[in-house]
């Protein structure tokens, strides 16, 4: 996941309010097992259809798909080969690489001709470079140990286009028939790239990826201590745009200082934008957040979730909540001073002071308010503003009840009583460009993970072997309700 967004739940719905406590009644969930299908401990004992998930994930692992150097396209051939060998007709399954390594596949599972626009599953097949001497395992390595499948990957993002595959294996042997056909796509360029993946998809092939509506990463399951927390939906993303601010002056000799400074200029700048806060505007998706954490939580967090909700919402809840930075980006839209670049010798006043201002904009909101804002707050004629490239909108999507109610019955019966909680991402994921689109999209994979144990991008990857199975559960069973009208 790029932009520093991470795969997880636990990362989705919130490192902080989890690390800050899980809540008062965290510890007292009780947690069921999900089926007798879905919890296996290692690679012994495995059903059929859990020992070809773990078998296709060790395949995606072991094929290099850094953007540096390794091979997307490898990886999305050996996908198609095990579609191509399970029966799928060869004009449903095609790998589509617009330039050497970067490879796509889309592979289409047919369903009955009932007029419904396809169910499409998106999971990127790239990921972040990871160097050896970093690891103390070989991260192109499956590796099974201590009840986890360690690699690069495995939490970001090849666990899910593995369970994806798997699943469309299954339902295949078990002779399925969906009332709309479902589309998987495993894609490039999601880490880094010259958008090689879903963009190139979209202007080259958008035929082959049209949906109602897809399932990305974005969301997934949280744990603290064992203990199966919550259930994200990522409904929304955050919109990135940065600003060049910018001071010139016509410089001279050190020795001779004025206040009339380009440093001076551009840093009052800064100290102004640092002190700004953005209103607190909630949307659909950080309301039903804060109103399902607050269920999480006691004390005064609970309440200043719960305060953030009236309208208006209350002050002192808002002082409260903005303290946390995860808080905070999900209220409002954010700015923030990331680079700095400044004069051009030591012995001479600066003619020229630059810095880039990274904003996080709420979904809906305008950039050109945004700017607009920036300028109103510097109030400094000698201080330019400009945007660096335009804006990517990622309008919310829907939570519409055939959506939101299958996560949470499905969620229900797998883990009873771990709701399910919709989340905005303030990073970015692919599933922007399908938005952009028109086409929904809904972060959503019931992998629970450890919040005490972030790994994705980092050294020594892994995933827990029960929840690899248990989230293939969870999509084997979303993919059916989401393409049967006999389900509910």
């Amino acid at each position: 996941m790029s932009n520093t967004t991470f795969r997880f739940g636990f990362l989705s719905i919130s490192v902080a309010m989890l690390i800050a406590g899980c809540g008062q009644d965290a510890t007292e969930t009780t947690v069921t097992n999900t089926s007798e299908e879905a919890a296996p401990t290692s690679g012994s004992g495995l059903l059929p259809h859990q020992e070809l998930a773990r078998e296709i994930l060790r395949e995606l692992i072991e094929i290099d798909t850094t953007n540096s150097k390794g091979d997307n396209t490898a990886a999305a051939q050996a996908m198609a080969n095990r579609l191509l060998a399970a029966g799928f007709p060869a004009e449903d399954v095609q790998v589509l690489a617009p330039v050497d390594r970067k490879g796509n596949l889309v592979a289409r599972y047919r369903g009955r001709d009932s007029g419904r626009k396809p169910l499409l599953l998106l999971a990127h097949i790239d990921v972040v470079e990871a160097d050896p001497a970093d690891w103390t395992l070989d991260p192109f390595t499956f590796i099974e140990q201590d009840g986890y499948y360690y690699g690069r990957g495995t939490t970001d993002d090849k666990d899910e286009a593995a369970i994806h595959i798997a699943n469309f294996i299954r339902l295949k042997e078990e002779g399925y028939q969906p009332d709309r056909d479902i589309i998987v796509a495993l894609t490039a360029d999601e880490e880094g790239g010259p958008n090689n993946g879903v963009q190139w998809l979209l202007e080259n092939h958008a035929e082959l990826i049209d949906a109602e509506y897809a399932l990305n990463e974005g969301g997934g399951g949280s744990m603290k201590n064992g203990i199966h927390v919550a259930n994200a939906v990522q409904a929304s993303e955050k919109v990135f745009q940065s600003f060049i601010l910018e001071s010139t002056n016509p410089g001279g000799h050190s020795s001779l200082p004025i206040k009339d400074n380009a440093i001076y200029h551009l840093a009052d700048a800064l100290v102004r934008i640092r002190n700004y806060d953005f209103p607190v505007s909630l949307n659909e998706v950080t309301q039903l957040f804060f109103a399902r954490s607050a269920e999480l939580e006691g004390g005064d967090l609970a309440n200043a979730m719960r305060g953030v909700l009236q309208s208006p919402p209350d002050s002192s809840s808002i002082a409260y909540l903005e303290d946390t930075p995860y808080y905070n980006s999900r209220l409002r839209t954010t700015c923030v001073a990331t680079m700095l670049d400044a004069g051009h010798a030591e012995n001479a006043l600066p003619q020229r002071a630059r810095a880039t201002v990274n904003c996080r904009v709420l979904p809906g909101a305008s950039i050109d308010a945004v700017h607009d804002t920036l300028e109103t707050v510097i109030g400094d004629p000698k201080v330019s503003v400009t945007r660096i490239a335009d804006a990517k909108p990622s309008p919310p999507s829907a939570l519409t009840e055939e959506m939101l109610g299958a996560i949470e019955a499905i969620t229900e019966d797998m883990w009873p009583g771990v709701p399910v909680i919709p989340t905005m991402s303030t990073g970015a994921t692919d599933g922007l460009y399908l938005r952009i689109a028109g086409i929904p999209v809904y972060g959503v994979s019931g992998l629970f993970g450890d919040i005490d144990d972030v790994r994705a991008h980092g050294q020594n990857e892994r995933i827990r072997i029960e929840s690899y199975f248990e989230g293939q559960e969870f999509l084997y069973r979303l993919t059916k309700d989401l393409t049967r009208t006999d389900t509910r």
